[in-house]
């Protein structure tokens, strides 16, 4: 049986980071994080921090901006993994992990931070527009360099949007009236952080995942908002109230809403207007489905998700 490969993830005490350390650790391979002193120091993140050690995970001192610390740590594993959050700065300073591992030369596969839409095939506006824009720039960059990657496209955190249907201002499934952003028939795809978690690690040593893009569409997670507010309907028992906001009203909230309410705005119109995380046609010769390539992978579904509210 071939050794599984090194992992180092940077963003792993993140919000999709610590669950990808998690998985990473469950499989069997060795597993690193890059985390900062002032992570390391930080009261709130020491029972992660501890977490990590208990199943075996080595902690790298260290950040994007400490190169020789970067080259270093990627010098110590086969794999990057990238988490990093959704902050302009540390998406677009992905650059200085591309120029570590072209110098580290030790490298045989990086995953950027991507775990949401294609970023190569996005139909958004504002602040998601230019989030996007400035994936796609990583990866050009990396393909530049010549560096084998995966291009991990996740789509919807299902603990982002689940629990509150998507409704703003809300901590628990609306049970009275939901507002939709368009006309609520856009398909989109509802993921489990430890389901995304457990498909990016399933592809770190297959060979077919090398320079392609894998998207996490299990069948059992696609569906519109008013196919999502129906099944929780028959779970409460229940019709609700619907408001329906043409697109027009949503790109005006957008255009009107300070930051980061406009960020996260323009991310749902992506999402549940323009249907952009279904309106892909998967070929082989960039991509795969996850589900299809690993069909031994027990997802949690949306129905299943949606349970734990009643």
């Amino acid at each position: 049986m071939t050794e599984k490969s090194k992992i180092l993830i940077i963003g792993g005490t993140g919000y999709i980071g610590k669950f990808i350390v998690e998985a990473s650790a469950n499989a069997g391979h060795p597993t690193f994080v890059l985390v900062r002193e002032s992570t390391l120091s930080d009261p709130s993140k020491s029972s992660l921090i501890d977490s990590f050690k208990n199943s075996g995970v080595t902690i790298i001192p260290g950040d994007l901006y400490d190169h020789e610390r970067l080259i270093n740590a990627i010098k110590q594993v086969d794999v990057v993994i990238s988490a990093v959050g959704l902050a302009q700065t540390q998406i677009v300073d992905q650059v200085r992990i591309v120029a570590a591992i072209k110098e580290a030369g030790n490298i045989k596969k990086f995953y950027p931070s991507e775990f949401g839409n294609d970023a190569d095939r996005s139909h958004a506006v504002g602040p998601a527009k230019t989030v996007w824009a400035t994936k796609a720039q990583i990866r050009r960059a990396i393909e530049a360099e010549k560096i084998p990657y995966t291009y991990v496209n996740s789509h919807c955190f299902a603990g982002y949007l689940l629990p509150t249907l998507a409704q703003s201002g809300v901590t628990a499934p609306p049970r009275d009236k939901v507002v939709s952003l368009g006309d609520g028939n856009a398909k989109a795809v509802f993921n489990e952080e430890h389901d995304i978690a457990t498909y990016t690690i399933k592809t770190v040593d297959d060979p077919r995942t090398v320079n392609k893009s894998v998207y996490i569409n299990p069948p059992g997670n696609i569906y519109s908002f008013n196919e999502l507010v129906s099944l929780w309907e028959k779970k409460i028992g229940k019709t609700l109230e619907k408001v329906y906001l043409s697109e027009d009203q949503v790109l005006k909230n957008i255009e009107e809403s300070p930051f980061p309410h406009n960020l996260t705005l323009s991310i749902l119109h992506t999402v549940f207007v323009k249907g952009d995380q279904i309106n892909i046609e998967i070929e082989p010769s960039f991509g795969f489905e996850a589900s299809e390539l690993y069909p031994d992978v027990k997802y949690t579904t949306v129905d299943e998700y949606l349970s734990r509210f009643v």
